[in-house]
């Protein structure tokens, strides 16, 4: 049973696990680390009973699990500083394409599990559901085979940024059409939020559920034809690819 996190690493994707697992509860069991005293004060400005170190081998021990939360470039070197301190304990990797055998799981989550609404996928492995456990405080979770991880960081990690850069085109739209900045910003990220409910809700498949909005001759079919002739299900589909090399 994990009743003590330490997260090696408390940039954009640690910091915001361990700010997601504090609003879940659990701040009395983390400790995060930093290569800076900046990024830790920041950290216990937003999470103040969350504990914080500057030494890597000295806050796993005592832990149940450690997140491995750094950069790629750094992490073959990290995990070897805190190799002698990791017996017993659920190692756990967030650190994208970066392999080591002393990894139990490999994890995919998101920015968003700051606000526990992650998509999170965990690679199938002996100790999954332990780890799956723990993601599930900040979001949804899947266990899926190895070969689903990266269509899986393509499709939620970096996912979310795609979204992000579709509510800004919303947000543009409707600049032009005489809204301002902050208003269009809200009337995008309600609608989003409420397709989404929707399809949440009913089960619908999404074009069931478009066929709700569209009257023969009517305006939203102009503008999904208008969609249609600029490529966008391509260019989604093309951009989820990129990232694989396909």
């Amino acid at each position: 049973m994990v009743n003590k996190i330490t997260i090696i690493g408390a940039g954009n994707m640690g910091g915001a696990l361990a700010k997601g697992w504090t609003r879940a509860g659990m701040a009395t069991d983390i400790t995060a680390t930093a290569r800076t005293r900046r990024t830790l004060d920041d950290l216990v400005a937003a999470c103040p009973n969350i504990n914080v170190s500057l030494d890597n081998r000295k806050a796993v021990e005592g832990a149940d699990a450690v997140v491995l939360a750094v950069k790629p470039w750094v992490a073959q070197q990290v995990i070897e500083d805190i190799a002698p301190e990791l017996e017993g304990k659920l190692v756990i990797s967030v650190v994208a394409g970066f392999r080591h055998d002393r990894i139990d799981v490999y994890a995919m989550p998101n920015i968003a599990a700051e606000f526990g609404q992650s998509m999170t996928f965990v690679e199938e492995a002996p100790r999954a559901k332990e780890a799956a456990t723990l993601f599930e405080r900040v979001g949804e979770c899947r266990i899926v085979p190895r070969r689903l991880m990266e269509p899986g960081m393509m499709l939620a990690g970096c996912g979310i940024a795609y979204v992000f850069r579709f509510i800004r085109a919303l947000m543009e739209g409707g600049v032009e059409m005489g809204f301002y900045p902050d208003d269009a910003k809200c009337i995008a990220m309600q609608t989003m939020q409420g397709a989404v409910a929707l399809l949440r809700e009913t089960g619908l498949h999404p074009e069931a559920a478009i066929d709700k909005v569209t009257t023969p001759g009517g305006i939203t079919i102009k503008g999904l034809n208008e969609l249609d002739h600029a490529g966008f299900n391509s260019a989604v589909i093309r951009c989820l690819k990129a990232g694989l090399g396909k």
